[in-house]
């Protein structure tokens, strides 16, 4: 138990970002291994492409060891698309290696467009000791980090084509840059390393990797690489290549150890850089204002606004009008809105099952949410343990299908619904079937594209038994312990479509800034680690969720519309409606996604972000106007 009281202490003073990692001890001339992993892409937001590759793909000539095997993956790693392998670099603790061969292998004519657009806009991801080889960055402040990841080439703009002739003969330039395209094929790789003398031994605390285009054999006599050749390596052009056949690459490295005073506890501090913390402060005070108005707003107006109908109503059915100095006149007008509907507000909705379906679901997202976030401010996701963030996610949606058959059956019998086992079953298989196919759609674009994202089917099938085994049970054993009227006209933006699209405001208001910074993450090459900002946010935007759908729905009982049920679901949902039309802005304003399968795989992406938001916040939405019309409801005295 001597983590809790780590996790206690102040940020400053933790031990590990993972309570209870071990870290690995090197003597001087112990091997250090190096593990590649797929080739994901480059840029400030990951802006080319969503699908990854295999380092060892058959279309990329990089150096495949003789005896390749695969390193163990986590649930996690292996849904975030990581596939990790060994590597014949030889990296030995404090031996500095000059000009080392890697391999030398040739570039065949039908791989040069592939590896053109791997040098444009991909990167290689590889590992030691559990920290990524990265280069070093700056932000708009100038303040340096350490990015994961180092770019597989460079595309460079030489200048523009000159194909147009104009009217006098003279050949004009057609306004079309031309590139060249230059693999990288020299890797200059530092190891920061922290000494222990007490020990005798020494902890890898940073990697950082310079990558160089070398043409190094050309002009050698004997077929070694200079790797102090001046002139880069040029990739030729298709049509080029095709003419020229397959060219010799020589892969070669250099390795630099650096001795660091950063300690091993906080190794990972340079790479888990918080972007621009002045916009989420500035963000978070800006949400919490508007919450706090807000409040205010549900307390001074509508509450006593609420108490006082109470009382004009219970005077009014028990004949003390002229006590309370009423306008018998006023009595009529009195005798309306949302006190009318006190023996129908409570009738059960259309096609309830499926509400109950909804909300349950949603619960279970909720609660899902809450733990992933708790465990992520503890420490336990930080990026040194890979893949955990998925893992914990997977299993806490899978141990909380108790909640969400709990929650469903139990609203499902407030609704008076007699089909109790179809709830049930219902709750337990439907979510989870859609979004198993969906997610096999988005699989098969992977597995057409070849990208080492594509999740494998041994994984599927373990996500398959922990629904069967684990999910269903539980769910079944949560849901096994749990006069229609005329409605008025009402005002256009009590409708359903605006007023949900007005409810939406305020709580997509309250987080986008965080939206953005997550959209960062999740589509380019920036690891999100601001849980702090995230979880204040997500509190926020819960509470404008649940005050604005409160609101709305005394709005429509005013107007006498019984109906509540699914209009407070839709009306916390909507915020998901902006989150889904900003993921279209920032595709538009940030993205240049080449090729239909990348455009494919982000609006699929988005559409199943945006449905889990939808999920989680109807619930919320949902929970609140639940409470807030069985409160004033107990205090009408109906005789």
């Amino acid at each position: 138990m001597r983590w809790l009281l780590w996790a206690a202490l102040p940020a400053a003073a933790s031990a590990f970002y993972l309570p209870g990692a071990a870290p690995i001890s090197y003597r001087d001339g112990d091997p250090v291994d190096l593990t590649v992993n797929a080739l994901g892409s480059y840029g400030d937001w990951g802006q080319f492409g969503l699908e990854t590759y295999d380092a060892y793909d058959d279309r990329i000539p990089f150096c495949k060891p003789k005896s390749l095997h695969s390193q163990p993956l986590s649930l996690g790693s292996a849904l975030n698309g990581d596939r990790l392998y060994n590597s014949d670099f030889s990296l030995r603790m404090r031996r500095n290696e000059t000009c080392q061969t890697l391999c030398t292998t040739t570039i065949e004519p039908d791989q040069v467009g592939f590896l053109q657009t791997l040098a444009s806009h991909y990167a290689h991801r590889w590992v030691v000791d559990g920290l990524p080889a990265a280069e070093i960055r700056g932000d708009a402040s100038g303040e340096l980090f350490y990015s994961a990841g180092f770019p597989v080439g460079e595309r460079r703009v030489i200048g523009e084509t000159t194909s147009q002739v104009d009217a006098e003969g003279n050949t004009v330039s057609s306004g079309e840059l031309q590139f060249e395209h230059r693999l990288n094929n020299h890797f200059t790789i530092v190891v920061e390393y922290h000494p222990r003398p007490k020990e005798g031994v020494n902890r890898v605390v940073g990697v950082l990797v310079w990558p160089q285009s070398v043409d190094s054999l050309a002009g050698s006599k004997d077929g070694k690489p200079n790797c102090r050749a001046r002139e880069p390596f040029i990739l030729s052009d298709p049509s080029v290549a095709a003419a020229a056949g397959s060219r010799p690459v020589a892969y070669t490295y250099d390795v630099i150890w650096r001795e660091s005073s950063v300690p091993w506890a906080t190794r990972w501090d340079n790479y888990l850089h918080v972007s621009s913390p002045r916009i989420h402060l500035l963000s978070l005070v800006n949400s919490l204002v508007v919450c706090v108005l807000l409040c205010l707003v549900v307390a001074a107006i509508l509450l006593r606004v609420l108490n006082r109908d109470i009382t004009k109503y219970n005077a009014l059915s028990h004949g003390f009008a002229y006590d309370l100095d009423l306008d018998p006149d006023a009595q009529i007008q009195d005798d309306s809105g949302w006190k009318l509907l006190h023996g129908e507000v409570f009738r059960a909705p259309r096609i309830r099952m499926w509400l109950c379906i909804t909300v349950g679901t949603g619960t279970q997202m909720a609660a899902m949410c809450g733990v992933t976030l708790f465990f992520a401010l503890l420490g336990f996701l930080s990026p040194s343990n890979r893949g955990a963030l998925s893992t914990v996610m997977v299993v806490c949606w899978t141990l909380f299908g108790f909640v969400a058959g709990y929650v469903s059956s139990r609203l499902y019998v407030t609704m008076k619904g007699d089909a109790i086992r179809k709830n049930i079953i219902y709750t337990a298989l439907v979510f989870p079937s859609v979004l198993f196919a969906f997610l096999h759609l988005l699989n098969f674009f992977l597995i057409g594209l070849g990208s080492a994202g594509a999740v494998p089917f041994g994984t599927f099938a373990a996500i398959a038994l922990l629904w069967f085994g684990i999910h269903v049970p539980l769910t079944i054993v949560g849901g096994w312990i749990g006069v229609k009227r005329g409605i008025p006209r009402v005002d256009w933006w009590l409708r359903p479509i605006p007023s949900a699209l007005l409810a939406g405001l305020l709580p997509f208001g309250a987080g986008f800034i965080e939206v953005y910074f997550v959209m960062q993450s999740l589509f380019g090459a920036k690891a999100y680690y601001a849980f702090g900002f995230l979880a204040l946010t997500s509190c926020l935007v819960a509470m404008t969720t649940a005050l604005t759908t409160v609101l709305f729905a005394y709005l429509h009982l005013c107007a006498e519309d019984w109906r509540w049920q699914w209009r407070a679901f839709v009306n916390g949902a909507s915020s998901a409606v902006y989150i889904f039309v900003y993921g279209l802005v920032y595709w538009a304003s940030r993205l240049h996604l080449s090729g239909v399968s990348n455009k494919v795989l982000f609006l699929g992406y988005l559409l199943f972000i945006s449905g889990m938001s939808a999920i989680v916040t109807g619930t919320i939405g949902f929970v609140a106007t639940w409470a807030f019309v069985r409160v004033i409801y107990s205090r009408v005295r109906v005789d």
